[in-house]
C-alpha cells in the first residue's frame, strides 16, 4: 500500500429542522498532510442545532457561505480518483452524511486491537493519546475539523510503519472506578437465574448481580459487581477456566456451571480492562529509537543479508502463528465436545432417576 494514494477526511455536521443532519464543513489533508480541502459549507434548509460546543460552528459563521454539499462531492470525486485510499475515523458517518459512496477505505476505529476499553471501537482523541502520545483537542474543546483529519491519517501512517499488531492499552478517560469493580457475564442462557450466578464466586465476595439484562435472542449478559476492582480481579482469577482474550484483548473465561435444576450450562466471564497491553505510544517511541539507532531500512546495501534473515524469520513466526490458532480451534472444539457430552450424562441421569 502507498500513501501516496491515500486521503483522509472529516465532517462537521448540524441537526436540522426536518430531523435529518447536514454537513456544514469538510476537511481533507493527503499523507504528507497538505490540505486539500477546508471549506465550510451552506446546509440550505432550515438548522434546529447548530452544536456549537462540539462543532466550533455557529450561525455567524455561516453567512455568505455559498458552496453546496454538490460542490463537496464535485471535489471531492477528483480526491478520490486513480484509486485513492479513503481514510477516516468512524468514516461511515462521514461518507452517510456527504451522500457519497467509495470501495478503499481505511477507518482508524477499527485498524488497532485495544485492550482496555467496554466497547471495541476507541474514540479519536483516546487513539491519539496511546498512539501518537498527545490528544487532538483538551477536554470540552470542540472539533477541529482540520486537525481530525489529519490525526486520522497520522494515525493510519504510524499503523503502517510500526505495525501496532499486539492489543494497545488506550487511554479511556470514560472508565470509572464503578466499571472497573465489574465483570461481564455474557452468553448466558435465558432460563439461568441470578442464584446460580452466584455460584460462580467463593462466599468471601460480596458480589451483587445486575438486574439490567442484556438479552440477546435465545442468550443475554450482566454485570458481576464486586467492593473494587482488586476483589473484581481477585475473583475472575479464583474461577477454575482456561484464561484467554476476546477480539479486543481482554481476559475472559469460558466456563461450565450446574444450574440448580440440574442443567449443565456454559456461559463466558471477562474482565472489563486488558491485564498488562502494550502502550501504543511507548511501542512508537521505542521503534522509533530502534529506527534511529540503525534501521535496515536506511542502511539498504549493508544490510541486505540481515533483511533476507529477518525475512525468514517472519516467514517462521507466521508459521508458529498459525500452528497456535490451529491448536485454539482444536482445543474449542474439544470443549465444546465435551459440552455435549455433559449434557447427555446429565440427561440420562435425570432419565434414570441418579
Amino acid at each position: 500500500m502507498k500513501s501516496k494514494v491515500m486521503l483522509s477526511i472529516d465532517c462537521e455536521m448540524v441537526l436540522c429542522e426536518d430531523g435529518t443532519v447536514a454537513v456544514v464543513k469538510v476537511c481533507a489533508v493527503d499523507h504528507n498532510l497538505e490540505v486539500k480541502l477546508d471549506e465550510l459549507v451552506n446546509p440550505n434548509k432550515a438548522v434546529a442545532d447548530y452544536r456549537t460546543d462540539i462543532t466550533g460552528i455557529s450561525a455567524e459563521d455561516l453567512e455568505g457561505v455559498t458552496c453546496s454539499l454538490v460542490d463537496i462531492q464535485k471535489s471531492l470525486k477528483k480526491l478520490l480518483s486513480h484509486g485513492t485510499i479513503l481514510v477516516g475515523h468512524s468514516v461511515h458517518n462521514d461518507m452517510q452524511a456527504l451522500k457519497i459512496d467509495h470501495p478503499r477505505i481505511i477507518d482508524t476505529s477499527y485498524i488497532f486491537k485495544c485492550g482496555d476499553l467496554p466497547t471495541a471501537a476507541p474514540s479519536l482523541n483516546n487513539l491519539c493519546k496511546s498512539v501518537l502520545g498527545s490528544p487532538v483537542r483538551q477536554k470540552g474543546e470542540p472539533h477541529d475539523c482540520l486537525n481530525d483529519a489529519k490525526a486520522a491519517m497520522k494515525l493510519v501512517l504510524a499503523k503502517l510503519e510500526y505495525g501496532f499488531d499486539a492489543p494497545i492499552s488506550v487511554i479511556n478517560n470514560n472508565m470509572s472506578d464503578s466499571d472497573l469493580a465489574k465483570l461481564l457475564l455474557h452468553n448466558i442462557p435465558v432460563d439461568v437465574t441470578y442464584q446460580d450466578l452466584l455460584k460462580l464466586f467463593p462466599g468471601k465476595y460480596n458480589v451483587d448481580i445486575k438486574n439490567d439484562l442484556k438479552v440477546r435472542g435465545p442468550n443475554y449478559a450482566t454485570f458481576a459487581v464486586f467492593k473494587d476492582d482488586r476483589e473484581a480481579y481477585e475473583a475472575f482469577k479464583a474461577i477454575e477456566a482456561p484464561e484467554r482474550r476476546d477480539h479486543s484483548g481482554r481476559p475472559q473465561k469460558h466456563i461450565f456451571l450446574q444450574t440448580s435444576s440440574g442443567k449443565s450450562i456454559s456461559l463466558y466471564v471477562r474482565r472489563m480492562t486488558a491485564a498488562a497491553p502494550l502502550n501504543g505510544h511507548d511501542l512508537l517511541n521505542k521503534r522509533r529509537a530502534q529506527d534511529e539507532n540503525g534501521d535496515p531500512r536506511r542502511q539498504h546495501s549493508k544490510n541486505e543479508t540481515k533483511d533476507s534473515k529477518k525475512q525468514r524469520t517472519c516467514l517462521h513466526h507466521c508459521e508458529h502463528v498459525k500452528e497456535i490458532e490451529k491448536l485454539k480451534e482444536e482445543l474449542c472444539q474439544s470443549e465444546d465436545e465435551i459440552f455435549e457430552l455433559q449434557k447427555i450424562i446429565a440427561a440420562l441421569a435425570r432419565k434414570d432417576g441418579l
